[in-house]
This record gives structure tokens, C-alpha cells and sequence, in this order.
């Protein structure tokens, strides 16, 4: 964990005023997201932990809250001009439904391949989108572009006063939902939502503890924050495209440095594994860069002191990445077991092998029937199993069961 020395609040470029302002201005616009408690999470903490759950939001996610104050604030003029945006999605359907509530027409520039899901629902919302880039930060220079062409407003996703003061309400929300906590987690990636809540809450908590994190294919905080300033990351690449961002923003990299303990980050397995307790034991759907906070209690969860809240930003996620990406879970969490078994080639043998994975109660995914390998005799046939499990515990049953019937399992 990279940790910082903490400065003076006066010195930040935002102050609480700015936030509980910020506040009144969302007053019937973002919904008071609930905290809910994670059983699972409190047993491995060993002390309260709660999710906040802006995957909850309008929007799906806590994009609203900031995108929602900047456009308020524009005057008659600007919105004539209309707004434009960059944004992997939810920064996107944030500005896009701003803009419809502030009568401003929105252009959202994403990257290519960003998902279906985020996409149509930015359109729905009455932006017109159009793609540019593989990356936020590529196609942000695109949004400037546009911006200076046309004199549409660029509404930047986190390095603006207006975006980390309306992400700032967040911070409010969890003082008043947990009067007691010691711990916020927070995912970052340019950092507005990090700043915001560290400023919403140390500002009147400063003995509460604030930590980020980040995906370690994106991680642009640690090494910003030991340069002492923003630095570019040279390449990224994680499932977690809301907190894909290359460089922090200098507005919310004041305020984390000055408010933010410290930057830990998560692999892409632990993110899975992540979004599969949320999915299985809290019954929510979380995006990956939104289970990156429980991911970091999974990960080292003697780390933060309860209670603790765990901040799910979003749950703007597309079907079929969630269904690789609980796969993936499953596998991070030994819920996956793959075997190859060489039985005799004759009639019944492959229904003996299923129903002796059956009496263990394991589950057959995928059964691949196979003659042709080299090191098989004449009269051999090997048998490759996907199965499902209940666990790394219940893969080693599995393993004896079928060696105490006798099957002998092949390698590579």
C-alpha cells in the first residue's frame, strides 16, 4: 500500500461547503443509495462491514451524482451549445441523463467495444454516441476536439470541482447510514469519487480512514503518488473498464493525496471472485470496477479496521462479460475442477465414470470423448472432465473418490 503524509483540508482546491452545496443541487435528482451488511465480509473482517450500493443509482451508478451538479451549474448559453463527454459508460449515462433533465444535448464519446448495454442505454437517454479509441483517455481527446470545434461543453469525468464535489455526496451519505465507521473503500480511477468521498467524510472525520483502489493492469495512483504529481501510465489492461484510466486528474489527485491513506491494488481473479460473492451471498449485480473494494477486503481483509464500508460504484455490466467473468470467479475460488481419466474403450465405461463423479455430488459442465491421443493403448479411450464443485475441499474428495474406484488420471 502506497500511504501518504496528511496536509492541511484548507489547502485543497474544494472545501465540505462545496460538497454539502453539491448536495442541495441532487435533492430529488440521485437517490440516497442503502448500506447493506455483508455477513460473509464481517466473518473474514472480523468486525461489521457494509456495502454502499450505488450499483443501485440512477443511472447504475454514482456517475449522476457529479454529472448532475456540472451541468446545473452551466448557464443558458453553454447548454444552448450542448455538452460533450468521454466515457467507458457510466460517466455516459450520467451526463446523458443530465443533460436530458437540464434541457442540453449531450455527444458521449466511447471507446471501441464498449459494452452493449452502456451504450444503448447512454442513446436511451437521448445522447448521441459515437466511438473513438480503445481507451477513456483516447477517446477523451476526441471529446476536446469536439469540444473546441463546436463549442459544445466538455463535461470531464473526474478532474473538475463540480464532478468530485457532486461525487462528494457519497462521503455525506455513509457518515450519516454509519455513524461509526472507521474504514471507507473506495475504487479509483482518475479519482473524482475517491476524492469526493474522502473530502465529504475527513473533512468532518478525520479520524476516519479512506482507502482506494485500483485493478493492477490500471493502477496510474501508486506511481503518481510517489512521483508526488500525475504520471501517465504507459499501457493498461483489466476487465475493469470503469476504473481503466491511464493518468490521474490533477483535482482529485490533490485532494487524494492530502485525504487518501493509501492505494491498494487487486488482480482480475480477485475482482472475479469478488463479483461472485456479491452475485451469490448479497443477491446484487456489481460491475468489475465496481467489486473492486470488496475485492481488496477479500484479498487482505486484517487490513481495515471495522466497521467498514465497502463502496459498490456500479452495476453497469454486459451479460456476457458477467458470465466470463463468474466463471472466472468460480475458478479463483476452486469451484472448477478439470480431470482427464483414462478408462477402458468399451460400451458403459463413460456412464460409469459420470455416475461414480455423480455419488461425490460433483457437477459435469463438459465431457470430451477422446481416441486419437498417442499415449493411449489400442484398447484406451481418455475422458476429459470439466466439473463444477463446491470448493477446493470438495475438488480433493472428487479426486479420491475416482481413485479409490480405480480411474487413473492422465497429464499433459
Amino acid at each position: 500500500m502506497v500511504t501518504r503524509e496528511p496536509v492541511r483540508i484548507s489547502d485543497l482546491p474544494l472545501s465540505l461547503d462545496d460538497v454539502l452545496a453539491a448536495r442541495e443541487l441532487l435533492r430529488g435528482v440521485a437517490r440516497i443509495t442503502p448500506l447493506e451488511g455483508s455477513r460473509p465480509l464481517t466473518e473474514r473482517v472480523g468486525g461489521k462491514v457494509w456495502l454502499k450500493c450505488e450499483n443501485l443509482q440512477r443511472t447504475g451508478s454514482f456517475k449522476i451524482r457529479g454529472a448532475y451538479v456540472r451541468l446545473s451549474r452551466l448557464s443558458a448559453e453553454e447548454r444552448r451549445r450542448g455538452v460533450v463527454a468521454a466515457s467507458a459508460g457510466n460517466h455516459a449515462q450520467g451526463v446523458a441523463l443530465a443533460a436530458q433533465l437540464t434541457g442540453s444535448h449531450a455527444t458521449v464519446f466511447m471507446p471501441e467495444g464498449a459494452p452493449i448495454p452502456k451504450v444503448s442505454a447512454t442513446r436511451a437517454y437521448g445522447a448521441e454516441v459515437a466511438f473513438h479509441g480503445h481507451t477513456v483517455d483516447e477517446a477523451l481527446v476526441a471529446a476536446r476536439e469536439f469540444s473546441e470545434r463546436t463549442g459544445a461543453v466538455l463535461i470531464h469525468p473526474f478532474d473538475h470541482a463540480d464532478i468530485v464535489a457532486g461525487q462528494g455526496t457519497l462521503g455525506l451519505e455513509i457518515l450519516e447510514q454509519c455513524p461509526d465507521v472507521r474504514t471507507v473503500v473506495v475504487c479509483t480511477g482518475g479519482g473524482g469519487l475517491l476524492a469526493g468521498t474522502a473530502l465529504g467524510i475527513r473533512s468532518q472525520r478525520p479520524d476516519v480512514r479512506v482507502v482506494g483502489v485500483q485493478a493492477e493492469g490500471a493502477a496510474a495512483y501508486p506511481g503518481s503518488l510517489a512521483a508526488g504529481q500525475p504520471v501517465r501510465l504507459g499501457q493498461m489492461a483489466t476487465m475493469a473498464d470503469g476504473i481503466a484510466v491511464g493518468c490521474p486528474g490533477e483535482i482529485p489527485f490533490s485532494i487524494v493525496q492530502t485525504l487518501v491513506e493509501g492505494i491498494v491494488t487487486v488482480s482480475e481473479e480477485s475482482i472475479s471472485r469478488a463479483l461472485l460473492l456479491c452475485l451469490e451471498r448479497a443477491k446484487l449485480v456489481v460491475e468489475p470496477a465496481g467489486g473492486a473494494a470488496v475485492a481488496a477486503l477479500l484479498d487482505n481483509p486484517s487490513a481495515f479496521e471495522p466497521p467498514v464500508v465497502a463502496v459498490l460504484s456500479g452495476g453497469n455490466v454486459d451479460p456476457l462479460l458477467m458470465l466470463r467473468v463468474l466463471r472466472h470467479g468460480m475458478a479463483a475460488a476452486g469451484r472448477y475442477l478439470a480431470v482427464r481419466v483414462r478408462v477402458s474403450d468399451r460400451p458403459g465405461n463413460l456412464a460409469k465414470l459420470l455416475a461414480a463423479v455423480g455419488e461425490v455430488d460433483a457437477n459435469v459442465l463438459e465431457v470430451e470423448h477422446v481416441r486419437t491421443e498417442p499415449r493411449l493403448a489400442i484398447d484406451e479411450v481418455e475422458v476429459a472432465l470439466q466439473l463444477e464443485t463446491q470448493g477446493p475441499e470438495h475438488c480433493l474428495a472428487v479426486l479420491a473418490h475416482l481413485r479409490d474406484r480405480g480411474y487413473a488420471f492422465m497429464h499433459s
